[in-house]
């Protein structure tokens, strides 16, 4: 009787060890822990461009993502930025003066975006789905380790969801983190990306361009002493055939 007891005790305790472990799961994979999120395509290096995804899932069963907002940074002001278009999305670029200028390939810009809004024209992001957002920014700062981009999340069922709080240094996540973009080191050979990509291969072919025109002159330099050679040589035996019959012609009339 006693051991029956124990026993149906133990069970008791492990079935309640087991509900307390589903109820961790249940937790730990609850949606909620899903955010808007932003990464580079590749790397974003200081001072350089890149291509950067707004990743946006779906944290309802009962309504769709219909809209996002997305703030970009006012201190550090990013000259260029150009959305990628999306099918079934309608984009919105909203620029704002500078209140310090900031220089791009030589020229001051005096405005920057401030913010990119995409609004659906159809079902938007449904439940059980995410989004990419893609846009090319930069030039990134060379001053700043991360850029923090606010964003707001708006659903079919009008509810709106503010990605907007900034982690501190040393906390815990926030509830609704704003989506912060890591930068990297500045690469060796440079770091102005495309820009300067292009301007190596616009020096490259330049240089390219010369070779070949070079190598023109030379073999059109080589052409001509050719034909100045040979012009020489027909010359040259020429004048040997017409000494010969001059001398003939002189043994003939003394005969």
């Amino acid at each position: 009787m006693k051991a029956s007891r124990i026993a149906s005790r133990n069970a008791c305790r492990v079935a309640a060890a087991a509900a307390a472990a589903g109820s961790a799961v249940l937790v730990l994979s609850s949606p909620a822990f899903a955010h808007v999120s932003v990464a580079a395509e590749g790397s974003a290096a200081k001072g350089g461009y890149a291509v950067v995804d707004f990743k946006v899932p779906n944290e309802r069963d009962n309504a769709s993502t219909t809209k996002l907002e997305v703030a970009f940074p006012t201190d550090h002001p990013l000259a260029s930025a150009m959305p990628e278009p999306i099918n079934g999305w309608t984009i919105q670029v909203t620029k704002a003066k500078l209140a310090k200028p900031i220089e791009l390939h030589g020229k001051q810009i005096s405005e920057a975006v401030s913010k990119i809004t995409w609004t659906a024209a159809g079902d938007g992001v449904k439940p059980g789905f995410f989004q990419k957002f893609p846009v090319s920014v930069g030039a990134l700062p060379e001053d700043a380790d991360e850029l923090v981009f606010k964003a707001i999340q708006t659903y079919s069922n009008k509810e709106v969801v503010r990605w907007i709080e900034v982690q501190a240094d040393g906390a815990e996540e926030p509830d609704n983190p704003a989506p912060v973009l890591a930068l990297t080191a500045a690469s060796e050979n440079g770091h102005h990306g495309a820009a300067a990509n292009a301007a190596e291969e616009s020096d490259d072919a330049k240089a390219a361009a010369k070779t070949t025109a070079a190598a023109s002159d030379v073999d059109g330099s080589d052409t001509t002493a050719r034909v100045l050679g040979v012009v020489g040589i027909v010359v040259g035996v020429a004048g040997v055939a017409y000494g010969v019959l001059a001398g003939r012609r002189r043994t003939t009339t003394e005969a």
